[in-house]
């Protein structure tokens, strides 16, 4: 409080001359003025940004729009202003361009320059405009904001300059104006802004969340140049737990991912989980993984090998024999089967197509080794899901199955892609990921033969595995995070075979840049301890190990031929005609 004044308003120096010049200074270009860059160089000269911004803006042709942006983008970085700067490159269109001004600004050192007129930068001391011209300031704003209400027109406004710019005691305007909206109009609309804000929290459960990757891309390339890493909801997709849809958007040049969303929370074992229904969230790092990978122009596949060693095998073939004239006892099956592991000893573990340091990459390794611990009996399935071994049910005289390795691996599990007829909507429609087997023969040197084939046992755990994955997810959440890599190399493959990203002008100067958006690595997992176990059936003692991996094809699925075009326009009105004006300039989801 000043006396009985309240204070309506602080004006900054640098807002308050940005601002008269914008009111005063950017008109535009008529006849006789000079160009429009000679313009925006002059008040670029006197440390003018805020009309030199507003004169680029009315460029009309986007090429010299964005040109123009980006001196005044420079021009602000080298007086000092890095976060003016960033906000003057967050209106450039092209992704390129603004990719290379944000770098150049990000060179900037911070402070500026020598300034012949003084201090440092163009615009002085403290490296912004030159001194506010508060005489005009106040001039403006009483010959134009109710003129009549202020001191010296005979009301009770004052108006008078402040060390860090204009206090404006408008206790007469205001006070009057607030009385009669409190129950009006205002309250309607703040009620209403209330409800809204409500609706837009992107931690609400929405069934259909729809996530710009190019609006993502950007305010996170943004962030990065301000010195802003990106904040919990980008992380997380904005909740996103499937992707369901690939939805494209030529005249706004957006690329969107959409499926249900809600809000999180960190659950068991550190994962990020949806705060209802537990299933993991979609998370960034590993979008921009596998995007990286798939729009590279490499192989499509990826994945992962648990692989024993060939040397491994030999000497646990060697061990098994030697045991098999004798018994082995209960009281001592435990330290028998220690022996037996230790022959096997460590199996090699090989992630192609991704890099091994990544969190995707380990996602794929656990996913599949946490399996094999259930196929052996080693980590409790789910109703429905019995391991192998426990499978194997002999009558008086039969035998079991020789000594082999089994092959157990994860792949894609979809049932159709569909599209609408102009392709600008897909639909993705499956479980994911399925099980799949084969039975290995051994050499007696440990070499391990393919035959194609699967035995019935084996092939019943897979098949079992599969048809209870949802209730598997529920319990182990790390295989409904392999299921979110899956839906994130579908997706990134139909970006790839559709072209995608060339039919909107997106060209990934950050997400598709190692440099320009690193992602968190660690150490690469290079061996595991052997997944064996044993069972003692009819007296004898029957030894199971295992092999196999991930393997990932996802172009194979969506090749023109293989995506279902729709004959009725369902898809097309799922999709929203026009991807909506975000509310705010850096909103990059919406529902």
């Amino acid at each position: 409080m000043h006396g009985r004044a309240t204070y309506w308003r602080w004006l900054g120096a640098g807002l308050a001359a940005g601002w008269l010049c914008c009111l005063l200074g950017a008109q535009p270009a008529g006849v006789g003025d000079p160009p429009l860059e000679a313009q925006i160089q002059a008040h670029l000269q006197a440390g003018e940004f805020a009309p030199a911004a507003a004169l680029a803006q009315q460029a009309a042709d986007p090429h010299q729009r964005d040109a123009l942006l980006g001196q005044v983008a420079m021009a602000q970085a080298q007086a000092g202003g890095r976060d003016a700067a960033v906000r003057s490159v967050a209106e450039i269109g092209d992704d390129q361009a603004r990719a290379r001004i944000l770098a150049q600004v990000a060179a900037q050192p911070m402070g500026g320059g020598p300034n012949p007129q003084g201090g440092n930068g163009p615009g002085g001391a403290h490296g912004g405009a030159q001194a506010a011209d508060f005489d005009s300031l106040i001039d403006l704003i009483t010959s134009t904001v109710a003129p009549k209400s202020w001191e010296q027109n005979g009301g009770q406004g004052t108006i008078a300059p402040f060390p860090t710019g204009v206090w404006v005691d408008a206790q007469g305007v205001l006070r009057p104006l607030l009385k009669e909206a409190a129950t009006g109009d205002l309250a309607a609309l703040r009620a209403a802004r209330a409800q809204r804000e409500s609706q837009d929290d992107v931690r609400r459960r929405s069934p259909m969340r729809m996530v710009s990757l190019v609006r993502l891309e950007k305010q996170i390339q943004l962030g990065l140049a301000a010195g802003r890493q990106p904040d919990e909801a980008m992380q997380m997709l904005a909740g996103l737990r499937r992707i369901r849809y690939v939805f494209v958007y030529p005249d706004s040049g957006d690329l969107v991912l959409a499926g249900p969303a809600g809000d999180w929370t960190v659950g068991a074992e550190g994962r990020v989980l949806a705060a209802d229904s537990g299933e993991p969230v979609v998370r960034l790092e590993d979008l921009v993984v596998v995007l990286r990978h798939m729009l590279s122009g490499a192989k499509s596949e990826f994945g992962c090998l648990i692989k024993p060693r060939q040397e491994a095998l030999a000497r646990a073939q060697e061990f098994l024999q030697q045991w098999s004239h004798r018994a082995v006892r209960a009281e001592g099956r435990k330290a028998w089967l220690e022996q037996f592991r230790a022959q096997v000893g460590k199996q090699d573990i090989e992630v192609y197509g991704l890099d091994p340091r990544t969190r995707a990459a380990r996602i794929l390794v656990e996913a599949d080794y946490r399996m094999k611990l259930v196929g052996m009996g080693l980590e409790e399935g789910v109703p429905g899901v019995t391991s192998y071994l426990n499978l194997i049910q002999l009558g008086p005289g039969e035998k079991p199955p020789a000594m082999g390795v089994l092959r157990w691996w994860f792949t894609l599990n979809y049932d159709a892609v569909l599209t609408a007829k102009d392709r600008l909507a897909f639909e993705v429609r499956g479980q994911g990921v399925q099980v799949e087997s084969e039975n290995e023969h051994l050499t007696a040197r440990g070499e391990r033969v393919h035959t194609g084939e699967s035995e019935p046992l084996n092939r019943k755990f897979a098949e079992s595995f599969t048809a209870h994955f949802d209730a598997l997810c529920h319990k182990y959440p790390i295989y409904a995070e392999l299921r979110n890599v899956c839906d994130l190399a579908l997706a990134a493959a139909l970006l790839r075979e559709e072209r995608l990203p060339e039919r909107i002008g997106w060209h990934l100067t950050c997400f598709g840049d190692p440099a320009g958006y690193p992602v968190e690595l660690s150490e690469a997992p290079k061996e595991v301890d052997t997944v064996a176990n044993c069972r003692v059936v009819n007296r004898t003692t029957f030894v199971a190990g295992v092999s196999g991996g991930v393997w990932l094809q996802p172009v194979k699925l969506v090749q023109r031929q293989a995506i279902e075009v729709e004959n009725y326009p369902r898809l097309g009105t799922t999709r929203p005609a026009a991807a909506p004006k975000p509310a705010a300039p850096d909103r990059w989801w919406w529902d």
